[in-house]
């Protein structure tokens, strides 16, 4: 398991906001032969900008998390929202999720007409009495005020031609990138949100952990709060949003001996790459991967000083 940063808890308990963001993990040559690296840098930059600017006005972590992965999502070069993953039909089928850490979650999953899924996914934990909800309409959209599209606008020049490389098999499908973010506001108070387009070429109809409560994501103010990216059916089998919040949880242990021992018993074991932001209500952070490359970036509080990898 390799580790981006990690982050202890202050000595003295005091509670300051912490931001984590992800744009996926997985091979870095496959990802950036869309764009330079400084590119990707700039994008996960833009993101916490976002999530940091609603900490500092005193807004929720759930607030953050949300402004968070709108803006990687309406940009094309990550697998979310705008420049999503084709399915083998050429569409594109969104999932996302959010969760907070008094136990509510919201989850959409093949979303085609919401601009932003994870706005989906949070009209679902607000207004509804439903966590996960397959293939909202337009008019359910509308009806909560979301800006809705055609399908049509997610799909982008260079994912439509990634699609033909794989299906003439001149490339190998990619089973991983994802969105996410997860918080702490300052009230202590965590949150985390989650938004994919899927695997290359995968079949119509198919859902992966993302929309998954516990599996891709979760969140809960009695252990940590999670967002996961990777080979997502790994993630679903070895539920490993919870797993890694289990260990901490019951078994007493840090977030870094959760997620390794997470790691190597439901991810490698499977023969699954991924990566992984977590955070724990007391301020510990950790931004882990087990692939060759994952893009990420954090805030913990301190001003405008914030650090991005790509």
């Amino acid at each position: 398991m390799n580790i981006l940063y990690s982050r202890q808890p202050s000595a003295r308990g005091e509670i300051r906001p912490v931001l984590l963001i992800h744009g996926g993990a997985g091979p870095r040559t496959t990802e950036l032969a869309l764009q330079a690296a400084q590119d990707y840098r700039r994008g996960l930059q833009d993101a916490l900008d976002a999530g940091r600017g609603a900490l500092m006005a005193g807004r929720s972590a759930l607030d953050a998390v949300c402004a968070a992965v709108m803006v990687l999502e309406d940009n094309p070069l990550f697998n979310a929202g705008r420049g999503a993953s084709l399915t083998r039909e050429g569409t594109a089928e969104l999932d996302a999720a959010v969760m907070d850490g008094d136990g509510r979650a919201g989850a959409v999953a093949v979303s085609r007409y919401a601009r932003n899924p994870v706005l989906a996914a949070r009209a679902v934990l607000e207004r509804t009495e439903h966590v996960l909800l397959v293939s909202p309409t337009a008019e359910l959209a509308a009806e909560w005020d979301l800006a809705t599209v055609e399908p049509d606008y997610f799909v982008t020049a260079h994912r439509q031609k990634q699609l033909d490389e794989v299906l003439q098999r001149e490339i190998a499908p990619s089973k991983s990138g994802t969105v996410g973010a997860v918080a702490i506001d300052a009230s202590g108070g965590v949150a985390c949100a989650t938004s994919t387009g899927g695997m290359v070429a995968q079949a119509v109809g198919r859902v992966g952990d993302t929309a998954l409560i516990g599996a891709g994501s979760f969140a809960s103010s009695k252990s940590i709060a999670v967002s996961c990216t990777g080979e997502g059916e790994a993630f679903i089998q070895g539920v490993v949003g919870h797993d890694i919040a289990a260990r901490v949880r019951y078994a007493g242990a840090t977030l870094e001996e959760s997620t390794r021992a997470t790691y190597d018993e439901e991810l490698a074991g499977r023969g699954a790459t991924g990566g992984t932001i977590a955070l724990t209500p007391q301020g510990e952070a950790l931004i882990a991967h087990n692939s060759n490359a994952m893009f990420a970036g954090h805030w913990d509080g301190d001003g405008d000083h914030s650090a991005v990898y790509a």
